[in-house]
């Protein structure tokens, strides 16, 4: 244990229980990247036109929107832990089922199920960590579910490039193998207790103490529980459409705006087409699969890199300094492709746009989705966020090939620099500093603006 002033924290257990909710975040980037692997070999199993290879794409996110809703209830009624079962559950069933799909229809409603299941662990994992989490820590700790997100990613596209060269059904294996992982995270949620502010919320605060006793000593306890019953006091459950009243709609309103800025800034067509990327320069099926092999690694490397900044540096700067930068390449990535420069100097512009991206908007906006809210509505206005989120993510992939047909691969690029230079001015004259506050603290911050 380690710890300041009179306050000690049990680190290694904050850690642990930390790292195994965040095991959602592998699941939901093994999701996002298998379809990257997958498409060459979908292409031609489904027969797939632009518009199709985009909805295909897409229909995660569209399960995502729902399963992000559905969490929003769990969470605020039956808590974190049994929504995360769920998810695990979900990710389990459908992972095995795309993998066996005899037909695109099934194909597309498993896609769809597994959504459900993503769009649950994307709220449900980042805002129990936040919960469990001290206020110096915080950040750190929910940027684990990026850094998992980002390693389910890379071990994803390792075990895509590795099985490319197994004939025309490869792609049943590279979706069937998450019923691995999923698994193992189920296992591992029924080791997690519950979160300690969800259970005050409840009526539950003996549950609370216990739970609060394990992640920290007496005075933690005393002074945990004394703001969140306070940030509770007077509170009455509040009706869904409520929370965009004030004093809450400002809060509300800029978690969404995060939400869909993360996902309209561009970055995820990097992720899920880049073999439509390189293909438009002359790269090969054998090239196109390597490059998401260095995406991987490069998102991985600056993930670490942005979990040892964001409790140092702040939320703010990173966002600023994201947006700014994904402006800037995406420019210069336009010409390229225009240009069709070798595919060696476009690998560099796309890398380089990953590790800003890893650094600032990837785990950032997660980290502050989680821990703007007020505890009254922490669930429901997460869910909302998210939701909003996943409805972005479905606009853009589900845009690119139809745009990239009329306009060329290079085309959308320009649009999402326009994107990310509008993200900088409202992240500008928006986005507060959080480190270092409690949740409660936040809340007061945030409301009272």
């Amino acid at each position: 244990m380690t710890g300041h002033t009179n306050t000690v924290f049990n680190y290694r257990y904050i850690a642990g229980i930390a790292f195994v909710s965040a095991m959602g975040g592998y699941l939901f980037g093994f999701d996002f990247a298998v379809i990257s692997g997958a498409l060459p070999f979908l292409r031609s199993q489904f027969h797939l036109t632009a518009a199709w290879e985009g909805f295909l794409t897409g229909s995660l996110a569209l399960g995502c929107i729902a399963g992000s809703l559905l969490a929003g209830y769990l969470a605020d009624r039956k808590g974190r832990k049994p929504g995360l079962m769920v998810a695990s559950l979900v990710f389990a069933v459908t992972s095995l089922a795309m993998g066996l799909s005899p037909s695109l229809p099934f194909f597309l409603v498993m896609r769809f199920l597994a959504g459900v299941g993503v769009g649950m662990a994307s709220i449900l994992s980042p805002m129990y960590i936040a919960e469990i989490s001290p206020a110096a820590s915080r950040g750190k700790n929910v940027a684990i579910y990026q850094l998992t997100l980002v390693l389910g990613i890379l071990i994803t596209n390792l075990i895509n490039y590795l099985l490319a060269g197994q004939g025309p059904d490869a792609w049943r294996w590279m979706f069937g193998l998450g019923v691995l992982p999923s698994l193992l995270f189920f296992a591992g949620v029924l080791w997690l207790p519950e979160s300690p502010r969800w259970l005050v919320k409840a009526n539950k605060k003996e549950a609370a103490i216990k739970v609060l006793r394990k992640i920290g000593n007496d005075t933690f306890v005393q002074s945990t529980l004394n703001s969140v019953v306070s940030s509770l006091s007077g509170a009455a459950k509040i009706p869904f459409k409520a929370i965009f009243n004030k004093p809450t709609r400002y809060v509300v309103l800029t978690g969404i705006a995060l939400a869909v800025f993360q996902q309209l800034c561009g970055i995820n067509i990097v992720f899920n087409y880049t073999s439509t990327i390189f293909a438009s320069v002359g790269a090969n099926v054998n090239r196109q699969l390597l490059e998401t092999v260095l995406i991987g690694f490069v998102n991985l490397a600056f993930t670490l890199l942005a979990m040892w900044q964001v409790d140092r540096l702040g939320r703010r700067p990173l966002m600023i300094a994201g947006a700014l930068g994904l402006c800037v390449l995406y420019i210069v990535l336009s010409i390229a492709l225009k240009e069709r420069w070798n595919p060696g100097w476009v690998s560099i512009l796309v890398l380089f746009s990953i590790a800003t991206y890893a650094t600032s908007l990837a785990p950032v906006t997660w980290v502050l989705i989680a821990e703007i809210f007020p505890n009254n509505i922490r669930g429901t206005a997460t869910s909302v966020a998210v939701a909003s989120l996943w409805g972005a993510y479905f606009i853009l992939v589900f845009t690119f090939p139809i745009l990239a047909e009329k306009l060329g691969t290079y085309g959308p690029f320009y649009l999402y620099a326009a994107i990310c230079f509008l993200g900088f001015l409202f992240c500008m004259k928006n986005i507060k500093e959080t480190k270092g506050k409690s949740l409660e603290e936040l809340e007061d911050i945030m409301v009272s603006h």
